[in-house]
């Protein structure tokens, strides 16, 4: 019988890293589905914030999410 509470791993095109979760859509191409930390990255981009910037706030949002 299938688990239904089993989460699958998917691998993102963009980094190649595994991630659980709902993925988010990028806004390269509208189509291809990414982890959401790429997709933070992208939205973050699109607003002109620095790449360690960018690092800075997935950590926050990491350490955010831990219990």
């Amino acid at each position: 019988m299938k688990n239904e509470n089993t989460v699958t791993l998917k691998i993102c095109p963009r980094c190649h890293k595994a991630y659980r979760g709902v993925p988010a859509l990028s806004r390269a191409d509208g189509q291809t589905l990414i982890c959401p930390d790429c997709g933070t990255r992208e939205a973050l981009d699109s607003i002109g914030v620095e790449p360690a910037e960018q690092e800075q706030i997935l950590d926050t949002i990491h350490r955010s999410m831990q219990s």
